[in-house]
This record gives C-alpha cells, structure tokens and sequence, in this order.
C-alpha cells in the first residue's frame, strides 16, 4: 500500500525532484521531526515535473514502516538486549549487576544510533526508498 501526497516541486536535478510538502496525518502525529508545517523529500521523477508545478506523489508504506521500525523499536531492543547481557556479563565476572547493565543497555544504544546513521545514509541513496512522483496537478 502506498501514501499519495501533494507537494510543490521546489528544485529538480536529473531524475531527481525536491518537493516541499505539508505533512500528512501520521506524518504531524509523530513529531520525529522539526517543524511542523513542511517538509522537502527528494522524490524520483520519471514525469518530467519543473520546478513551481504541484505534483502528488506516492511514499510506499513498507518504507515508512522499514524506518519506523529502526528508528523508534530498533534503540528499544537494542537497551533492552544490551543490559540483558550486560547482566549476564556481570555475573561471569562477578561484578555488580546494575551498573554493568547500564553500561550495557548505554553501549548498546549507542551502537543502535550508529547503525541508524548507516541506514540513513543507505536509504537516501537507495532509488527504492525515494518517494515517486506519480502525476503532475497544476
């Protein structure tokens, strides 16, 4: 299933199209980002649009769920996991318990922000996860 959002094509360069648009619903529900009146996406586009002309264009929902996941669950897991062997650590080495949980739970968030960075980096050069502009509206 995909999202169809309006926008305003602000700048395009080869296929590639930045579209200032307002946010959606779930988009204004989260709050992950700063802001909240508009957004600008670099979206795919194959229809020719220029520069001023409003455009729709269509986010796949298994990408915003795929982002969704590593930025909000994926830190969650990864404190959770961390102070788990964090205390299992602990044990083997006779230490105290909740400090080295801490510092697991702290080493693993850490380590989930890097990855976070990494997918950001790979989603942005990735052609599948860009936004497509679907048609031009005026």
């Amino acid at each position: 299933m995909n999202k169809e959002t309006e926008g305003v094509v602000i700048q395009t360069i080869g296929d590639i199209a930045k579209v200032k648009a307002n946010r959606h619903g779930d988009c204004k529900n989260c709050g992950a980002c700063p802001g909240d009146k508009a957004m600008v996406v670099d979206a795919i586009n194959t229809i020719g649009a220029k520069p001023g002309q409003r455009v729709s264009f269509e986010i796949k929902e298994v990408n915003m769920l795929k982002a969704a996941f590593v930025v909000y669950i994926l830190p969650l897991m990864s404190v959770f996991i961390g102070a788990l062997i964090g205390g299992f650590v602990a044990k083997k080495i006779a230490q105290d318990t909740v400090v080295c949980e801490v510092i697991g739970g702290v080493l693993a968030f850490i380590l989930s922000i890097i990855y976070i960075k990494f997918f950001d980096r790979a989603a942005n050069k990735d052609e599948k996860m860009k936004p497509t502009i679907t048609r031009i509206l005026s």
